[in-house]
């Protein structure tokens, strides 16, 4: 490879003295060494041009088979040490004790363009931390995590990145449905690219074991090559670095709701440290606007982590990092005060989004009113919300009795609303039409500008589902369709119009399409 491979991951922080890849609990260290699983006979399915170009991997070196043994774990570099990486969490509400990279094994970091880069595979075989599993992945969830990844960043949305994503040639025994019917499903491995994997959970771990010298040099650690901006450590730094924390997830919680994208699983060992979406598994987009929607059958009764408490869960998330960091800092006062902006700004900037999705620009104390009132008429009738927004910035001033005909296509079932439902979307087209009115703004201008934060293709489980059912047929060409699809999403793209459409009825209820379940 082009690019010279290094880590400041295992140069700088304690190793586990065990080399053997067992199962077991890892103290005071933040990684055990591990290899990769030879697989029988890797293929590769798809490549990130634009993510390789930003390693330094030029198109030769992509086309080769050093490439694919490479970034399958068959091959290790020269002078590289591939490692997992410790960490606990609570999931769903209670704190799980170790976890760690139970099947993701990270080998070596790249500089680029003044810019690192760690890269890591999924699903390249067992590790210390794989627990009662077997360190695998298989094709399914591997082709959801590789396109929504690249899909969310270019939707604007902060994430984690993917390199490639291949067959292993192996089989893999998953219970898809937990219903203790396990079947053989093609083996896959994605490669994963981040500045850094670190998790909230990262740091909880040595909290929680009261190893408050291995937290020091892993806080010290990622603020030295992380938010350099903040200093020399120092308890001062620390509470700064809550606060960035704070600040980039909460950016992050709110750009997932303007796209109406559910993670399904906001655990803290899923939480990035960086802000970035992070772990796809679960996960789905809106399909009809619904607060209490989530795609994740785990959490199918409680709905913890539904589409309307992601802010609230990203809160009571940041309260488990602060216990977390409070042994260094020991004042529970700016930590208090960090977490309380987290509510204020999370409604200044929840505002200040929705505005944006409806191509409003100056303020006026009524905002909130109409934003309410949309949401009560989204909720009465199925409403696509992809396809609202999309269609709502072609209303025109003026024109309010036209706006219902405008968003029709969006509803589910558009030939049977009722009279009431009617008149409640007259009376906020109406209301909406006013507030335009007070706009400087064009038609021309708004719809540009609604346009840019209202995406027109989002990567719909139907859609993965019929790239999965394709790729399990040996078709691929569905993966790279989807894949340059999503690479242009707020773009009209006539050529894709078909994918500008509702979920199919045949979806509805179909596995993969509608809820999924951690199963990978």
């Amino acid at each position: 490879m082009s690019p010279s491979p290094t880590s400041t991951f295992t140069d700088q922080l304690p190793e586990d003295p065990i080399t053997e890849n067992y199962k077991r609990q890892v103290r005071e260290a933040c990684f055990s060494y591990v290899t990769p699983k030879q697989t029988k006979s890797p293929k590769m399915l798809h490549v990130s041009s634009e993510m390789a170009s930003a390693l330094g991997i030029s198109q030769t070196e992509i086309e080769s088979d050093n490439f694919t043994q490479i970034f399958t774990g068959n091959k290790v570099l020269k002078n590289t040490t591939p490692y997992a990486m410790c960490y606990g969490g609570h999931q769903f509400g209670n704190w799980a004790g170790q976890l760690g990279d139970g099947r993701a094994i990270n080998l070596f970091e790249i500089e680029q363009k003044n810019k690192k880069w760690c890269i890591q595979l999924k699903g390249a075989g067992e590790t210390p931390y794989s627990r009662g599993a077997d360190g695998l992945a298989v094709l399914r969830s591997s082709i959801r995590e590789y396109l929504c990844s690249e899909a969310m960043y270019h939707l604007g949305v902060p994430t984690t990145r993917a390199l490639s994503l291949a067959l292993s040639g192996d089989q893999v025994m998953r219970d898809m449905l937990y219903d203790g019917n396990p079947a053989l499903e093609l083996g896959a491995i994605v490669t994963r690219v981040s500045p850094s994997f670190l998790r909230f959970g990262s740091f909880e771990i040595f909290a929680a074991r009261q190893d408050h010298k291995t937290l020091k040099t892993l806080v010290d650690y990622t603020i030295t090559h992380h938010f350099p901006h903040l200093g020399t450590p120092s308890k001062v730094s620390y509470i700064q670095f809550f606060a960035e924390v704070s600040e980039r997830t909460l950016n992050m919680i709110v750009h997932w709701q303007r796209v109406g994208f559910v993670h399904g699983v906001m655990n803290t060992d899923n939480m990035s440290i960086l802000g970035l979406t992070i772990d796809y598994g679960p996960y789905g987009w809106l399909e009809g606007f619904d607060f209490g929607w989530t795609p994740n059958t785990t959490d199918s009764q409680n709905k913890r982590y539904r589409y309307g408490n992601q802010p609230n869960i990203g809160l009571w998330n940041l309260y488990q990092l602060a216990n977390a960091l409070y042994p260094l800092i020991e004042d529970v006062k700016p930590l208090e005060t960090i977490l309380e902006s987290y509510k204020t700004d999370f409604e200044k900037k929840s505002l200040a989004m929705m505005r944006s999705k409806l191509g409003i620009e100056m303020y006026e104390s009524t905002d909130a009113k109409l934003i309410q009132d949309l949401e009560d008429a989204l909720l009465i009738t199925e409403t696509d919300m992809t396809m609202f927004y999309r269609k709502l910035s072609r209303f025109k001033k003026g024109y309010a009795s036209e706006g219902l005909e405008i968003i029709k296509d969006a509803f589910y079932k558009s030939k049977a609303l009722s009279d009431k439902v009617i008149q409640q979307w007259n009376v906020w087209f109406e209301h909406y039409d006013e507030r335009l009115k007070i706009e400087n703004r064009t038609d021309a201008e708004r719809l540009e500008k609604m346009n840019a934060v209202n995406p027109k293709y989002v990567l719909r489980n139907y859609m993965s589902q019929l790239a999965i059912d394709d790729a399990n047929k040996g078709d691929y060409q569905l993966i790279d369709e989807l894949f340059q699809l999503l690479k242009k999403p707020y773009d009209e793209q006539p050529e894709y119009e078909k994918w500008f459409a509702k979920r199919p009825d045949w979806a509805r209820d179909k596995v993969g399409c509608s809820m999924l379940s951690c199963s990978s």
